[in-house]
């Protein structure tokens, strides 16, 4: 089998988008060799959509966690995805795929995503860009092309093992792609690739409480305290104005108060500010972080 994947998605309350997101996959190209969906706790009814599902494919697998109460970013998603990880019966992988509960991918997203790694050796976390639907037409959600969304990223199996997965922790679709670059591999959204998200980004958890998350994952991911400011002053200027500012400014600063855990490698710490650093001497770095 070309290509041969594995995708793992930790879903909660996703009633409203699942079924499109099973259409999605079953109509692709090339159907991953096993598919496992985490129910983590939901209240509606993802879990039974789920169970259904998966009783019609036997590559689909259902998994149903605990309700641990609330929707925790970051760490909880981690642990619902690892919850997958751990039933996973497809040793001979190739490609490992974290796909959320609200997306939707053009029926060869899979199939064009491994003739890129096929095309470029170094390629080692790829994907496509998002957009959602705004007054009934298409908006594309504007990000740097290095930075692969964590609703949608396909790892190549080299770039899995380099990297030794995913840290358990808010941050953890930054600390891989940083680890990744470090290593020499690089990290691509493809342009001409297009999901379709139909939740927009952070609505989940509110703006606010969004924002307050990216400030944590930058602590954690053990960004220079002042590449957080200025990245703080550049968003003053973004609508609604000041909020996004002062939300992630308050994420990283109480981190950084309350001592809050963060990776452990230094190497790993230092090449990411010494990147940071360039980037506020405005030196082109060849490959540069969010």
């Amino acid at each position: 089998m070309p290509g041969k994947y594995v995708i793992i998605s930790p879903v909660r309350d996703e009633e409203q988008y699942i079924g499109k997101v099973f259409e999605s996959v079953v109509g692709q190209t090339i159907r991953p060799a096993q598919w496992i969906i985490v129910d983590d706790g939901s209240r509606d009814g993802t879990g039974r959509i789920i169970d259904e599902y998966a009783s019609r494919y036997s590559w689909i697998v259902a998994v149903h966690r605990a309700d641990r109460g609330l929707r925790v970013a970051g760490a909880g998603v981690m642990e619902a995805f690892y919850a997958g990880y751990d039933r996973m019966q497809t040793p001979d992988w190739e490609y490992l795929v974290k796909l959320d509960g609200d997306v939707t991918l053009e029926p060869d997203y899979f199939e064009q995503c491994f003739r890129r790694f096929a095309e470029d050796p170094k390629l080692g976390i790829c994907g496509g860009v998002m957009y959602f639907h705004k007054h009934g037409r298409l908006k594309l959600d504007k990000q740097p092309l290095f930075h692969v969304r964590g609703a949608m990223k396909l790892y190549s199996r080299f770039c899995w093992t380099a990297i030794g997965g995913l840290i358990k922790s808010v941050g953890w679709d930054t600390v891989d792609e940083v680890h990744a670059g470090m290593l020499g591999l690089r990290t691509r959204s493809f342009p001409d690739l297009k999901v379709i998200h139909h939740r927009p980004t952070g609505a989940a958890a509110g703006m606010w409480q969004d924002n307050v998350k990216n400030g944590r994952a930058d602590y954690v991911s053990g960004y220079h305290p002042l590449f957080v400011v200025a990245k703080c002053v550049r968003r003053l200027f973004q609508r609604p104005y000041a909020i996004k500012a002062i939300a992630h400014a308050y994420g990283y600063w109480r981190s950084y108060a309350t001592r809050m855990p963060r990776i452990q490698n230094q190497e790993l710490i230092g090449y990411v500010r010494a990147q940071q650093w360039k980037r506020l001497l405005f030196i082109n770095t060849g490959w540069e972080h969010k």
